[in-house]
C-alpha cells in the first residue's frame, strides 16, 4: 500500500526559495548589471523550471515516500534523477552572468575551482555516488530525516561539480572541448557498473531496511534490488549517452559549418 499523504514542508520551502531566488535575481538584480544580450532566454527558463520540477517530483509525496519506505527501486530513481536530470537542467537553465556571481563568489571559488577540474570532478561524484549506496549509509538514510536531507544535498553538490566540465558557460570554470566532454561522459557511464553489478546480480538483499519493508505491488526485495541496479547502470548510462550523442551531433554540425566557411573563403580568394 502506498504511504498516506503528508506534506513535505522542507521540499516545498526549498523549491520556493530556489524558484523565487532565480526569478528575483533576473528581475531585480540582472537589469543593473552590464549583460550582453538578453538577461535570460525562454529556453533557459524552461530548462531551469524542468530541472526544479523534476527535483520536486522525486522529493515529494508519493514518489519520495515510496522510495524511503517501500522500494529501493524508487530510491535509486530518485538519486539518478537528482544527479543526472535535475542538476544539469538547472545549470543549463541558469544564465551565465548569474552562474558567474554564484560560482566565482570568494567564499566558494577557491574550493570549487579545483573540485571542478575533470579528474577531480570524476572521482568526487563517483566516490559519493558509490558511497551513499553503501548498505550502512542507506539504512541510516531511510531512518533519519536529517541524515537523509544531508545526503541528498551532498549528492546535488557532487552532481553540480560533475556537470560543470560539460555545461559551464563561465570562463573561470572552463568547459571541456567536445571530444574531451564525450570521453568524460563515457568514463562516467562505466564506473557505476561496479556497484550496479552487486545490486543486479546479488543473491541476497543488501539493505536490511528494504528487505523488511512492506511489499508494494508484489515486488520482492531481491527483485526490487535487481531493478534498482538496472536503473543505476542502464538508466544512468542512457542519460549520459544521450548527452554524449547530442554533443557529438552539435560538434559535427559546427565542423561542417566551419569547413563550408573555409571553402567559401578559398573561392573568394
Amino acid at each position: 500500500m502506498i504511504p498516506a499523504w503528508h506534506p513535505h514542508f522542507d521540499v516545498w520551502a526549498f523549491v520556493f526559495v530556489v524558484g523565487f531566488g532565480y526569478a528575483y535575481t533576473i528581475r531585480r538584480i540582472g537589469p543593473y548589471l552590464e549583460v550582453e544580450g538578453p538577461l535570460v532566454t525562454r529556453r533557459q527558463v524552461a530548462l531551469f523550471t524542468a530541472g526544479l520540477a523534476s527535483l520536486w517530483v522525486v522529493s515529494d509525496w508519493p514518489f519520495h515516500d515510496i522510495a524511503e519506505q517501500r522500494l529501493f527501486l524508487f530510491h535509486m530513481i530518485e538519486h539518478m534523477t537528482l544527479a543526472l536530470v535535475s542538476a544539469p537542467l538547472m545549470i543549463a537553465g541558469t544564465p551565465a552572468w548569474m552562474l558567474r556571481r554564484i560560482f566565482t563568489n570568494p567564499r566558494f571559488f577557491p574550493v570549487l575551482r579545483p573540485l571542478t577540474r575533470p579528474l577531480a570532478a570524476f572521482f568526487v561524484f563517483n566516490g559519493i555516488l558509490v558511497g551513499i549506496h553503501w548498505p550502512e549509509i542507506v539504512n541510516l538514510m531511510v531512518t533519519s530525516g536529517i541524515y537523509h536531507f544531508a545526503i541528498h544535498a551532498l549528492l546535488m553538490a557532487a552532481a553540480i561539480v560533475m556537470w560543470i566540465p560539460v555545461l559551464s558557460p563561465v570562463p573561470e570554470l572552463k568547459r571541456l572541448n567536445p571530444p574531451l566532454r564525450m570521453l568524460y561522459l563515457f568514463a562516467h557511464s562505466l564506473l557505476p557498473t561496479i556497484p550496479a553489478s552487486f545490486l543486479t546480480f546479488g543473491k541476497e538483499p543488501l539493505y536490511r531496511f528494504y528487505a523488511e519493508a512492506p511489499r508494494l505491488w508484489g515486488i520482492y526485495a531481491i527483485t526490487d534490488q535487481t531493478l534498482a541496479g538496472l536503473v543505476m547502470k542502464l538508466g544512468g548510462g542512457a542519460i549520459l549517452w544521450g548527452v554524449l550523442v547530442v554533443i557529438w551531433f552539435r560538434w559535427y554540425a559546427y565542423e561542417q559549418r566551419w569547413e563550408a566557411l573555409e571553402r567559401e573563403l578559398r573561392k573568394e580568394s
